[in-house]
């Protein structure tokens, strides 16, 4: 946690650190299943070292291309740059980069390995639809997943399920294409590389999981860090209430291009019903408004 004025979160820290431990379990299975496919040891360790490198240090600049954004000057957006200049003095910590997406979609998100590589974004849908009370309100959430730190282990979480996604293509090809000498033998690699498949989808499912739990905390962790910050639980939640709303009326095929992105939004550009509330990577908007309502309650005796 860097220090800061935005509260710790205890459950979150915790929850954060049985992932982190449930990832490199994982991990280890991942590379133990590569080796038994033939995969030689040297290239085990190139792939997975590639894919934590390629994460950590440029998961900013990967979610500003996927986001069609691009960092600003206080000259080019003078407002965002104030509010986020106000936040920061509030919050006692290091201004992070300032960023727009050019998407009408209204939303913000916050990405980078650590407080001194972060970036702040919000899309020109979010600026144009809320007041500056509720855009305060919005950036006041995503600096509390910077000094949470806790962009950086979902973004290395998430790696788990892509190493895993690899291994099972692998696999699978191998059953396809591979396996198609006659004998006991052949046979037996045959069982083997399906064998992995079906172990690398499992391991899969899991840290998807893992990471959508942990999405879910850490936004109710934001949601309380943020509305403590500015002293004003009610104007999160409104904005919350006007961003899902607004959600509804952008075409939903310009939300599916976003999806990928999903857990690191605000608010879920596509959010499923009751049933999926296990697969979400947000709590719902009735449990998000509660904790809210519940905390004006305690600011305010």
């Amino acid at each position: 946690m860097a220090k800061t004025k935005i509260e710790a979160d205890h459950g979150l820290n915790v929850r954060m650190f049985i992932t982190g431990l449930a990832m490199v379990a994982l991990y280890a299975i991942i590379v133990s299943v590569m080796l038994s496919l033939g995969v030689s040891m040297v290239l085990v360790i190139v792939i997975a070292a590639a894919l934590i490198f390629s994460q950590y240090y440029f998961s900013d600049k990967i979610a500003m291309f996927a986001m069609h954004a691009h960092e600003v000057t206080p000259q080019q957006e003078p407002k965002l740059h104030e509010i986020v200049d106000r936040l920061c003095l509030l919050a006692d910590m290091a201004k992070p980069r300032v960023g727009v997406s050019e998407m009408d979609m209204p939303n913000a998100f916050a990405t980078g390995r650590n407080p001194n590589h972060a970036v702040i974004c919000a899309t020109r849908g979010l600026m144009s639809r809320l007041n500056d009370e509720e855009l305060e309100a919005v950036l006041a959430h995503e600096l509390s997943h910077v000094a949470h730190r806790d962009v950086a282990v979902m973004t290395i979480a998430s790696g788990v399920g892509m190493l895993a996604g690899l291994v099972s293509r692998i696999a699978m090809f191998g059953a396809m294409f591979g396996g198609g000498g006659r004998g006991r033998g052949g046979q037996n690699i045959v069982i083997l590389e399906m064998i992995t498949m079906l172990v690398s989808i499992v391991i899969y499912v899991i840290a998807f999981l893992l990471t959508m739990a942990l999405s879910r905390y850490r936004e109710l962790a934001a949601d309380r860090s943020g509305a403590i910050l500015i002293g004003k639980p009610s104007v999160l939640a409104s904005a919350l209430v006007h961003v899902t709303g607004d959600m509804g009326k952008i075409p939903r095929t310009d939300l599916r291009k976003t999806e990928g992105m999903n857990a690191f939004f605000f608010a879920p550009a596509l959010a499923g019903g009751t049933a999926a509330n296990l697969f979400s990577s947000h709590p719902t908007l009735e449990k998000r408004l509660d904790a809210l309502n519940k905390l004006e309650k305690e600011l305010n005796g």
